[in-house]
């Protein structure tokens, strides 16, 4: 994928070295799509046992700090991460069941010109989880 050929480079650009497990955890990221630091630490463990959840944080960090990852929230608990090269897109979160239905952000492109024109308000996309009912817990 994009995000793990670009790795290298973009920590060398900024004074990092490139880490085995900055790759394995940036693999692991993009293999699950979206992973909170748990899954994505027992995606890495697969293959490097030594690796713990604290490395997996600190990694995490870095790699949204140079913008290969982003996070969101999908209810209480830990973020959910995916590469930041994945297209952009809004989490629509079942209360109900917990089920998490992804869509195309360019549905929300009229409340973002909306919130831009009324309240100067730059809308973050990326982080936007709507909750509500799914089509098979609604009545």
């Amino acid at each position: 994928m994009a995000a793990e050929s670009n790795l290298p480079a973009t920590l060398r650009a900024r004074g990092y070295r490139i880490t085995p497990q900055r790759q394995l955890v940036l693999d692991a990221v993009t293999t699950l799509r979206h992973g909170t630091p748990d899954e994505i630490c027992a995606e890495v463990q697969r293959s490097a046992s030594g690796v713990n959840l604290s490395t997996v944080y600190r990694t995490l960090e870095l790699l949204e700090g140079i913008g290969m990852v982003t996070h969101t929230h999908l209810g209480h608990g830990a973020p959910t991460y995916h590469a930041a090269t994945a297209e952009a897109h809004l989490h629509l979160v079942c209360r109900t069941c917990g089920a998490v239905t992804e869509t195309d952000a360019a549905i929300a492109d009229e409340l973002v010109a909306l919130l831009s024109q009324q309240h100067g308000f730059e809308t973050d996309v990326a982080h936007f989880s709507i909750y509500g009912r799914c089509r098979t817990c609604t009545p």
